[in-house]
C-alpha cells in the first residue's frame, strides 16, 4: 500500500466516525422508532445495518458511475445535493406524518371509566382502553412492517458527501484496489458508528422513566424525526 493510499484510508475512517456523529439524520431516526415500536436489539441492528448500507452504497454507486463515464465532480456533487434535498424533505414528511399518526394512537388510547352497578347495590369502577382492545395489534403490525422499509428508502436517497469527491476520485488515480478499499474503510466505519450511536443511546434511554407520557412515545418520535428532517434540511447538519 503506497503513502497516498494509506493516507487516503486513515482519511476515510476519519470521515465515516466525523459525518456519522455530525449528522444526527444518521441515528435519530433509528432511536427515535426503536423505543417507540419497541424494537428488539436484533431487529435495531439489522435495520440499522441495512439503511445504512443503502445509504453509502447509492453513493458509491453514483460515484462508480461517474468515474466509469468521466463525468466531472461537479457534476456529481450537484446530484448528490439533489439527493440530499429529497431525502431531507421525505424524512420531514415521515416525521409529521408519524406525528399526527401518534397524537391520534394517543387520543384513542385515552382510558374510559365504567360504572357497574350489582343487584346488591355495590357499584365498582374500571378504566378500560377501547382502541387498544380492538386496534392496536393490527396497527402495531402493520406500523412495524412497514417502517423499516421508508426508512431505508430515505436513507438510499441520503448521500454521503465526502465520499465521492474526497475520496473516491483520489482513490481511483491510485489504483482499482486502491478505490475498493477506500470506499469499504469509509463505509464499514460509517455503519459501526451509527450502530454504536444508536445501541448505545437505547441502552441509556431505558433508565428513563417515561411515566405519563408513555403513551406519547409514537408521537415523540414523530416530533423528533421531523425536527430532525428540519436540522438537515435548513441548518445544513
Amino acid at each position: 500500500m503506497t503513502q497516498e493510499l494509506t493516507i487516503l484510508t486513515i482519511t476515510a475512517a476519519s470521515l465515516g466516525f466525523i459525518h456519522t456523529v455530525l449528522g444526527p439524520d444518521h441515528y435519530i431516526p433509528f432511536i427515535a422508532m426503536a423505543k417507540a415500536g419497541n424494537w428488539s436489539t436484533i431487529k435495531t441492528t439489522w435495520i440499522t445495518i441495512v439503511c445504512g448500507i443503502g445509504h453509502v452504497l447509492s453513493s458509491v454507486l453514483i460515484g462508480a458511475i461517474g468515474i466509469a463515464l468521466g463525468v466531472a465532480v461537479g457534476n456529481l456533487k450537484f446530484i448528490e445535493s439533489v439527493r440530499g434535498e429529497i431525502a431531507g424533505w421525505l424524512l420531514m414528511s415521515f416525521g409529521l406524518i408519524y406525528l399526527i399518526w401518534g397524537i391520534r394512537k394517543a387520543y384513542l388510547n385515552k382510558p374510559h371509566t365504567h360504572y357497574h352497578a350489582h343487584s346488591d347495590g355495590n357499584v365498582h369502577v374500571h378504566k378500560h382502553l377501547h382502541h387498544d382492545e380492538h386496534a392496536h395489534a393490527h396497527e402495531k403490525e402493520n406500523s412495524k412492517s412497514l417502517t423499516p422499509w421508508i426508512l431505508f428508502t430515505i436513507f438510499v436517497f441520503g448521500p454521503c458527501e465526502v465520499l465521492i469527491p474526497i475520496l473516491m476520485y483520489p482513490a481511483v488515480m491510485e489504483s482499482t484496489l486502491g478505490l475498493v478499499v477506500v470506499t469499504s474503510v469509509f463505509a464499514i466505519t460509517t455503519i459501526a458508528t451509527m450502530l454504536t450511536i444508536v445501541l448505545v443511546s437505547l441502552y441509556g434511554i431505558k433508565f428513563i422513566s417515561m411515566g405519563k407520557i408513555e403513551k406519547y412515545t409514537h408521537a415523540i418520535a414523530g416530533v423528533t424525526i421531523l425536527l430532525c428532517g428540519v436540522a438537515i434540511k435548513f441548518l445544513g447538519l
